[in-house]
C-alpha cells in the first residue's frame, strides 16, 4: 500500500479498518446499511437502536477490543460452598428430647417432668441404683424432627448471531470473533444475575408476583431471617401498596407478610404473630427495637458484638461477613476511632473440597474482623423502617457456611447451536443461538448459626 493515501485521520481508519485508497464501508454504515449480529444487515435503517445496547458492537472506528465497563463482581455466590445435589430434602432436628429447643438446655427450679420443654435438675438423667424402666424419671423420650424439602431452580440466558453478523464483524468492524467476545460478555452476566438472586430483599418477597422471582435461588435474605423480624416488618418495611400485595397473600387478619416469606423450603415454622416464640427456622437477627423510622440504629462494635456472642451461643462458627462497601468503610472508622485497625486475611479458594494453592494466583486478601473475612457485595441491600436506600448502610450477613451452601444439580453449560455447527433447523433462525444454564438451590441445614444486623445507619 503506498503512503500517499495516507494524508489525513479518515485515511488513516479506512487503512486500518477498512480498505485501503477508499472509505471502506463508511458510506454504507453512515447511511445504516450495515448493522451487526442478530439482526439484519439489510435493513433499510440500522438496526442498531439506542434501546438495544449494541450498536457500539460495530463501529468502525471502536474495533479490535470490548473493554467491560461494568461492576460485574459475584463475591456472594463465590463465598458459598458448593456441593452436589443429592437428595429433594433433609431431615432436621427440632427440638431436644428434654429441656426445649433453645441454644441452652432449659431447666428450672420448680417444675419439669422428663420430655418437658424445661425440666427439673434433678431429672437430668441420673438415676438410682437398679431403677425399674419407664418408672421415676427413667422415661422414654425422643427427639423431634422435621423434614425440609428443596427443589432445583434452572437460571439459563439465551443469545444469538446472525450468520451475516458472524462474518460481516471479521471483514468490516475488525473486532474479531463475535461470538467469543459475546459469549464471554454473557458469562459474566450469568454469574452476576446469580449473585443478585441471593442478595434480593425481603420486600421484594412481597410483592404480588410471588411466583416468579420463587423461580430464582432462594435469597440469603430469606434464610437468614426470624419470625420476629417478619412481624416487625409488617406495615413498615412491607408497604402493601408500594409492593403490590393484596389480602388474598396476606398471612393472618391484617398482616402483610407475604406467604412466600413465611413458607421455606416446604415448612411454614416461622409464625408471624405477634409475641410468637422462635422456631427451629429462626436465624439470629439483630434489627433493633422494631423497623419503625425512629428505630435506625447506629452502627457500633457492640451491635456486631453482640451477635457474633449470640451465634456461638447457638454453637455456630461464623466463616464470613458480607456486607456493603459503606459498612465496611463504618466498621473500620468505628476502629480507627478506638486506636485499632483491621486485620487483613489472606483467603485460599476452595471447591467440593479441594483447596487452591496458597500464593498470589489463587489467594487474595480480604479485611477481617475478630478473624472473619468481610466480604464486600455491590448488590447487599439496605434494610430499614423508611424502606431507603439512601437513609442507611448496607445489612450484614454473618454466615456458618459449614451449614449454608449451594446445592448443584448441574453446573453452568454453554450451550450453541445453529448454522456454523451445520443445524439451522435446530435454532429455526439463519444464525446461531447460545445458551448459558445453571442448576441448583441454596440448602441451609443449620438456621440459629446464621445471622443477619439490619436497620442501620
Amino acid at each position: 500500500m503506498s503512503n500517499a493515501y495516507i494524508r489525513t485521520l479518515k485515511d488513516l481508519e479506512a487503512s486500518t479498518y477498512g480498505m485501503p485508497g477508499i472509505a471502506g464501508n463508511q458510506l454504507l454504515k453512515s447511511a445504516g446499511i450495515v448493522g451487526g449480529f442478530g439482526t439484519p444487515h439489510d435493513s433499510p435503517s440500522n438496526p442498531f437502536s439506542s434501546a438495544s445496547g449494541l450498536t457500539a458492537l460495530y463501529n468502525v472506528i471502536y474495533g479490535q477490543k470490548v473493554w467491560s465497563m461494568l461492576n460485574q463482581e459475584v463475591n456472594a455466590l463465590s463465598v458459598l460452598a458448593k456441593r452436589p445435589y443429592t437428595s429433594s430434602g433433609w431431615r432436621v432436628l427440632k427440638s431436644r428430647p428434654s429441656g426445649g429447643a433453645g441454644a441452652a438446655l432449659a431447666t428450672n427450679t420448680t417444675s419439669g417432668a422428663v420430655g418437658a420443654t424445661s425440666i427439673l435438675p434433678t431429672n437430668l438423667g441420673g438415676q438410682p441404683e437398679n431403677e425399674t424402666l419407664g418408672s421415676g424419671n427413667l422415661l422414654a423420650q425422643s427427639p423431634e424432627y422435621d423434614k425440609l424439602y428443596m427443589s432445583p431452580k434452572t437460571i439459563a440466558h439465551m443469545f444469538d448471531f446472525s450468520e451475516v453478523g458472524m462474518e460481516m464483524a471479521q471483514i468490516d468492524d475488525g473486532i474479531g470473533d463475535i461470538r467469543a467476545i459475546v459469549r464471554e460478555d454473557m458469562g459474566k452476566f450469568h454469574a452476576e444475575v446469580q449473585s443478585k438472586m441471593l442478595l434480593q430483599p425481603l420486600e421484594n418477597y412481597d410483592h404480588a408476583n410471588t411466583l416468579t422471582i420463587e423461580q430464582n435461588y432462594t435469597s440469603l435474605n430469606k434464610v437468614v431471617t426470624s419470625s420476629a423480624e417478619l412481624y416487625s416488618m409488617d406495615s413498615i418495611a412491607l408497604v402493601p401498596s408500594t409492593m403490590g400485595q393484596t389480602a388474598t397473600n396476606a398471612v393472618g387478619s391484617g398482616s402483610n407478610v407475604n406467604t412466600a416469606l413465611v413458607t421455606l423450603y416446604g415448612n411454614s415454622d416461622r409464625n408471624v404473630a405477634s409475641g410468637a416464640s422462635a422456631g427451629f427456622m429462626d436465624s439470629v437477627v439483630n434489627y433493633g427495637a422494631n423497623y419503625s423510622t425512629s428505630s435506625i440504629r447506629t452502627l457500633t462494635l457492640t451491635v456486631i458484638n453482640s451477635l457474633l456472642q449470640n451465634l456461638r451461643l447457638n454453637g455456630a462458627s461464623p466463616k464470613v461477613i458480607l456486607t456493603g462497601y459503606d459498612t465496611i468503610q463504618a466498621i473500620s472508622d468505628l476502629l480507627q476511632a478506638q486506636e485499632r485497625f483491621m486485620d487483613r486475611k489472606e483467603i485460599i479458594p476452595s471447591h467440593s473440597g479441594v483447596k487452591g494453592v496458597k500464593g498470589r494466583e489463587v489467594g487474595f486478601r480480604v479485611a477481617t474482623y475478630f478473624d472473619i473475612p468481610l466480604i464486600p457485595c455491590k448488590d447487599m441491600a439496605t434494610t430499614n423502617g423508611t424502606a431507603s436506600a439512601t437513609d442507611g448502610i448496607s445489612d450484614m450477613l454473618v454466615l456458618d457456611t459449614d451449614h449454608l451452601w449451594l446445592s448443584v444439580m448441574k453446573p453452568t453449560q454453554y450451550f450453541e447451536d445453529g448454522i456454523s455447527n451445520g443445524n439451522p433447523f435446530g435454532v429455526g433462525v439463519l444464525g446461531n443461538r447460545g445458551l448459558y444454564r445453571t442448576m441448583g438451590e441454596i440448602g441451609c441445614s443449620f438456621f440459629k448459626g446464621q445471622g443477619k444486623i439490619t436497620n442501620l445507619s
